[in-house]
């Protein structure tokens, strides 16, 4: 027998439609009609251009002051967003950006502006948020002109020297943005002709992401970072200016990205052109490097990568392309006599018509995996590629692609390991270590 708990359930519904239709009203209500919204919908905060701070994109106007005016008004209010509108900021002094306040301009993904370098190209002056430094021209070790602080960040905007040298040695100024407190952030940001880029020293767990241009003496700082710091996607290339006077400048002083004393610091997707060193990593009071190191390139720097010292949890580098061609002696990797830590390259790409790949020296580990090394000894002088005068260095799994000399063990080497190898041509390793020291199962031919 069909059971009759289905029927007494629809019976029970019914019965509560029902009760429930008899208090409803005979005709529905409308939908009451939104607030109409105090501000326009999207737009937030402050805005330096609203009459009661007074900034003017103009390019002529001073707007220190009132810029100023409007972030600590953001501060004063429990933090927020300032938002710059379209147009040119003249700023002959400096800004520091109180915590948990945002200045924001209005690009949303960095822009390029190469129109001073290429005609008919965009000019920084054409479009965007665009501020305009002139201020401590020649005075490299005055404040920043931007200082963010604690949760404090900059979007948006481009960062433009109008009063620099195009075609000579450049003038110096101070760090266009310094990183201080916890959590500062810089995004969206380009940097098209500063003497210095970003000071992201003594902070805590930074964030540089999606920064572009043309650093001229230094790129971006590190040091002093006990806390994870962050730097991803950022390219510095000659937007600005090649002009031979300038560009030689830059080749014979500049430095991309310089790392002192950080721990296990995360870079991804970084690229330098046109630098003598790409990626420097330094002892510092505070000490040294310690960090993950993923898809970073340099190509025609003197030195791709320099190594003067590293923390003995090591240096991790994987995924990176260096091209070095240019300078009195070019070199992709170069390993200094004070070095004790530990710097691995796997999966790295050497080429370019350098003197060497790599020039190692200290008592520290230096270590290649499933690398490619092409373009090696251009003067034909008999170069190895790997040319390791001291400390312990690991060959594993790499392709020698080009029939020349390739590793050369000095007296000093405490202990190499070159095994598993593909070489074009006849093996040359040359041994003078009185060290341990494997050689074997390399593919020559």
């Amino acid at each position: 027998m069909p059971s009759l708990l289905p029927f007494a359930l629809l019976a029970a519904a019914v019965t509560l439609a029902a009760a429930a239709g008899a208090d409803a009203p005979k005709k529905a209500s409308k939908p009451a009609k939104p607030a109409p919204p105090t501000k326009p919908l999207g737009l937030t905060g402050l805005t330096v251009t609203d009459k009661k701070f007074g900034a003017k994109a103009d390019g002529k106007t001073d707007n220190t002051a009132a810029f100023q005016k409007a972030l600590d008004a953001a501060a004063k209010a429990g933090g927020g967003v300032v938002f710059a509108p379209r147009g040119n900021y003249l700023f002959k002094g400096r800004l520091s950006v109180p915590a948990a306040v945002t200045l924001k301009g209005v690009w949303e993904s960095v822009p390029s502006h190469n129109g001073v370098r290429d005609a008919g190209m965009p000019l920084p002056t054409d479009d965007g948020t665009t501020f305009l430094v002139t201020g401590d021209a020649g005075t490299e070790d005055a404040p920043a002109f931007i200082t963010l602080n604690t949760n404090s960040t900059l979007k948006g905007v481009v960062l433009y020297y109008p009063n620099q040298i195009v075609d000579d040695a450049p003038v110096a100024y101070p760090w266009a943005i310094a990183m201080r407190g916890k959590n500062p952030a810089v995004l969206d940001v380009e940097l098209l002709n500063p003497y210095n880029g970003i000071d992201a020293s003594q902070n805590e767990r930074h964030l540089i992401r999606n920064v572009s241009g043309q650093p001229l003496r230094r790129g971006v700082w590190i040091d002093s970072i006990y806390d994870i710091g962050r730097l991803e996607n950022v390219h510095f290339n000659p937007w600005w200016s090649m002009k031979p006077k300038l560009f030689e400048w830059q080749q014979q002083n500049g430095e991309a990205f310089i790392f002192g004393r950080t721990d296990w610091h995360y870079v991804h997707n970084t690229f330098c052109f046109g630098y003598k060193v790409g990626y420097r990593f330094m002892e510092t009071k505070a000490g040294a490097t310690n960090g993950n190191f993923l898809g970073i390139g340099a190509d025609d720097c003197y030195t791709a990568v320099l190594v003067e010292q590293s923390a003995p949890f090591g240096i991790l580098i994987t995924n990176g392309e260096f091209v070095s061609f240019h300078g009195p002696d070019p070199t992709m990797i170069a390993v200094g006599a004070k070095h004790s830590g530990s710097v691995r390259f796997v999966n790295c790409a050497f080429w370019g018509p350098c003197n060497q790949i790599a020039k190692i020296d200290g008592k520290g580990t230096v270590g290649f995996g499933d690398c490619t090394f092409t373009h090696w000894d251009s003067k034909r002088e008999g170069r190895y590629a790997l040319q390791v005068a001291g400390g312990t260095v690991l060959v594993r799994g790499c392709e020698f692609r080009e029939n020349k000399a390739q590793v050369e063990l000095g007296a000093k080497v405490r202990r190499a390991v070159i095994t598993g190898n593909v070489i074009t041509g006849e093996e040359r390793i040359k041994n003078d270590s009185a060290g341990s020291v494997k050689i074997g199962d390399n593919a020559a031919g």
